[in-house]
């Protein structure tokens, strides 16, 4: 945990998002001696279900999930997965048109007309 350590020294933050792959006590334990809060989902244990993260916790993780799909987008549809350009410039101005390539499309998509039974309704 190296890593969180470093961060912690660089960046004031308040919260350690994580998915459960990272659902450990020592984890948990080093986020809370660093003054930040863990949320992390818990994973079942054998038969028993999960643990049911609090309603607080369960907005930050939705908007972690969030961010996630955004960059899922930009990697799958805007040609964000294989770059093939050299330079830290050029890598960055490929990005940068594919988020707003990514974001044109979804004000696109948020704009058109929704069907409700046979006719339209502007959203």
């Amino acid at each position: 945990m190296p890593l969180s350590l470093l961060t912690a020294q660089r960046v004031t933050s308040l919260y350690d998002l994580m998915d459960a792959g990272y659902d450990a006590d020592q984890i948990r334990e080093q986020s809370v001696s660093l003054g930040h809060i863990p949320i992390i989902p818990r994973r079942k244990l054998g038969s028993e279900p999960a643990p049911v993260m609090d309603p607080h916790q369960r907005v930050r993780f939705r908007e972690r999930t969030a961010v996630e799909r955004v960059f899922s987008r930009l990697k799958d549809e805007f040609g964000g997965r294989f770059v093939r350009v050299r330079g830290w410039a050029k890598v960055m101005a490929h990005l940068m048109f594919g988020i707003l390539a990514l974001t044109v499309d979804q004000i696109l998509c948020w704009s058109e007309p929704q069907k409700v039974e046979g006719s339209t309704v502007p959203t």
